[in-house]
């Protein structure tokens, strides 16, 4: 333990440098998965294609995210941290390139499940890396240093991603990861230390055979209930009967290896069975509906793109300015006293968005995301903490794991369903007499009137103004109704809330040669 007590006790210049490296790698990928949710009605627009379809931009990435994140840890031993990170980078790289040259949807959603595959390692790994180089006295520093990209990720995403689309084109947001993927593949080549590879635990491919493909058939399902009408329509009922079997068939296979995919006999241990499902709520709920907050604010109210990331800054300022705070609280007062509140904040803000209109005022909406977002800081990050602290060493590395996943599917379930509903309220408005969209279907008021929101020419070519009044307020309301089922299902979440601790525990997240493997939040 010698090298734990003569580390120093401030971060020092070679680790400095790794952290640079780490913190290049966790701004791509942070930033991707925000870059990317004003850009969903212009991918909507760009390849003709509804709201579920080009919800799988956002699905399939954290879809791979959840899969590549348990083999990582298993890669890393077999390979070594610094060759796999430098293939995550590329992969990354080649991912986002690869996007930017998609001429339609399922091109598009392919090639981002190739950009998650990469994404999903290089936090974990990041961590990894800047772990051995820190030492577990450091680990609060540490964090602080890449919690910047985490934090300035919820902000800066939708802002730069709104101005490439504005004053350039949507194949910016991709490109732009390429330099500084090239960057980050140099810097860590000549900064990372050699790699001393030591195989250790088998992986568990059963098991990832069975929980992805599961997984990605019960989504695919769902999103294309709106297109089908039913559950009982072939496209939807298959696929999601078939994920279902699969992922029940994990769940039932995952107690026998010794090295699970995931380990979830740790959900013996109340508290991290209490903040699995409290998370896992409150992902869906929250998670699904804010990515339709920046659609809201550009089929609605006409805004551009970069307008919509703007208008977006009030929740990752109010989450930036709680975080801190709520760090240290969590050390000091039980999660189970302090994030109750947190989460009736984040309901409070939520409830203006149940209840918008065509012409409601920025004001309320911008204050009801800051409120959101105080909340936000105030909720993720303690109860992920609290879960691992009552962890054994051992268990924590396998106990993150778990709960990264389930944060990834409950997300990926989220964004399904929200776009789900919302497409199926559209399609319930009144069809425009004589016509039809690219595909033969008839064109509703509510589809006019958000075309016509985002194309003044649309607008122009409308010979009865009153249709775009009447669909403006039919989307405005779907849009209010689907918040309302995220506001629900937020206000739920203080359910499984009231059971988090409401004592200190002792902590056991470090032993004299572990250390914890942080959560991470994509």
């Amino acid at each position: 333990m010698s090298s734990q007590t003569s580390a120093p006790a401030k971060l020092d210049g070679a680790v400095l440098k790794i952290a640079g490296v780490v913190v290049l790698g966790a701004i791509m990928s942070i930033l991707d998965v925000t870059v990317v949710s004003v850009a969903l009605p212009t991918f909507a627009d760009t390849f003709q294609a509804s709201l579920a379809e080009v919800a799988w931009t956002m699905t399939g990435y954290t879809l791979a995210l959840a899969t590549v994140i348990p083999l990582t840890g298993w890669a890393a031993d077999r390979f070594g941290t610094k060759r796999l990170y430098m293939a995550a980078l590329l992969l990354f790289a080649a991912g986002s390139a690869l996007c930017a040259t998609a001429d339609s949807i399922s091109q598009l959603v392919a090639y981002r499940v190739l950009q998650g595959l990469g994404g999903g390692m290089l936090m974990p790994l990041g961590m990894t890396i800047m772990t051995k180089a820190a030492g577990p006295d450091r680990i609060g520093r540490l964090m602080a240093v890449l919690g910047i990209p985490m934090l300035l990720g919820p902000i800066s995403g939708p802002i730069l991603g709104g101005w490439l689309i504005d004053s350039y084109s949507w194949h910016w947001i991709f490109l732009i990861n390429i330099p500084i993927g090239i960057a980050a593949l140099i810097y860590a080549q000549i900064v990372l230390p050699k790699d001393n590879p030591e195989p250790s635990e088998s992986f568990d491919f059963i098991g990832m055979l069975m929980l992805s493909p599961g997984l990605a058939l019960f989504l695919y399902g769902v999103s294309t209930l709106p297109e089908e009408q039913s559950v009982t329509a072939p496209k939807v009922g298959i696929p999601m009967l078939v994920g279902a079997l699969l992922v029940i068939g994990f769940v039932l296979y995952s107690f026998k290896p010794k090295h699970p995919l995931l380990d979830l006999r740790l959900l013996r241990n109340r508290n991290l069975t209490v903040a699995s499902v409290t998370l896992s709520v409150f992902t869906v709920a929250f998670m699904g509906a804010g990515l339709l907050f920046p659609s809201y604010f550009l089929q609605i109210h006409g805004e551009t793109t970069l307008h919509a990331g703007l208008l977006m800054a009030p929740q990752g300022i109010g989450a930036m300015l709680t975080m801190p705070i709520a760090g240290m609280l969590a050390d000091k007062v039980p999660i189970g006293r302090t994030v109750p509140f947190a989460l009736l904040l984040i309901t409070a803000g939520f409830f203006a968005f149940t209840q918008v209109g065509p012409d409601t005022s920025y004001v309320l909406l911008c204050g009801s995301l800051f409120v959101m977002g105080l909340g936000m800081g105030g909720t993720m990050m303690p109860i992920m903490t609290s879960a691992l602290r009552t962890l054994t060493s051992h268990e924590v590395a396998r106990g993150s794991t778990l709960l990264n996943i389930l944060q990834q599917i409950a997300g990926s379930v989220g964004g399904a369903v929200m776009s789900v509903i919302l497409t199926a309220e559209l399609n319930d408005s009144t069809p425009v007499p004589g016509l039809t969209g690219p595909t033969g279907a008839p064109v509703t008021e509510a589809g006019l009137a958000i075309g016509a929101q985002m194309d003044p020419a649309v607008a122009a070519s409308v010979p009865d103004p009153s249709i775009l009044e009447r669909g403006l307020a039919f989307a405005a309301d779907s849009f209010a109704t689907t918040f309302m089922v995220g506001f629900v299902l937020t206000a739920l979440t203080l359910i499984p809330a009231l059971f988090l601790p409401r004592k200190r525990e002792e902590s056991h997240l470090l032993d004299d040669d572990k250390t914890a493997a942080p959560v991470i939040l994509h």
